[in-house]
């Protein structure tokens, strides 16, 4: 237990409530929860974020491992290979590696996106982060193409204090 919520420390298999685990707050990039520890899931990332008005899941980038997301509340808006497309309750995008993308809500949006992606993003060249004018409308596009992560958020990431982690607040997730 930390004293932002639940935290596992071991590899063996655990148990945990989404409400009762910990769970980051990225300011402009919504709040998430990991449901991992001090050493990260091996071969599988999965995390629950929400997403009120205005923001975004991470900067518009392709990167080689596939990855999957399925809204569970509310909607937002996918931008995928410079395209938007609506996305609502139960919607499901399946992402192979090497699509550039992102998810972002817009001013009258909140979501809730549970997104699971395969590690290995640094096997040939991981994750590029890439300028796209759709993404930028939404704030969530770089002005150039970038593979460091520094540079790719250094904006959004601006002001926020060094530890992220918080405890789950009530209304975040559906009843």
């Amino acid at each position: 237990m930390s004293k932002n919520g639940l935290v596992t420390d071991g590899e063996g298999w655990f148990v945990v409530n989404a409400r009762e685990s910990r769970w980051r707050n990225a300011g402009p990039l919504g709040v998430y929860c990991t449901f991992e520890g001090k050493r990260p899931f091996p071969q599988l990332g999965i995390n629950i974020s929400v997403f009120e008005p205005g923001q975004a899941m991470g900067m518009y980038h392709r990167e080689n491992a596939q990855e999957g997301f399925l809204v569970l509340e509310g909607s937002c808006t996918l931008i995928v290979e410079g395209e938007e497309r609506r996305l609502r309750a139960w919607d499901f995008f399946h992402c192979p590696g090497g699509t550039e993308h992102i998810i972002v809500t817009g001013a009258d949006e909140r979501a809730v996106v549970l997104a699971v992606g395969a590690r290995g993003r640094g096997v040939g060249g991981g994750v590029v982060y890439k300028p796209c004018e759709a993404a930028a409308r939404y704030g969530a596009g770089v002005e150039r193409e970038t593979t460091k992560s520094a540079e790719a958020y250094a904006e959004a990431r601006k002001g926020l204090p060094r530890s992220l982690w918080v405890p789950y607040e009530e209304g975040w997730l559906p009843d």
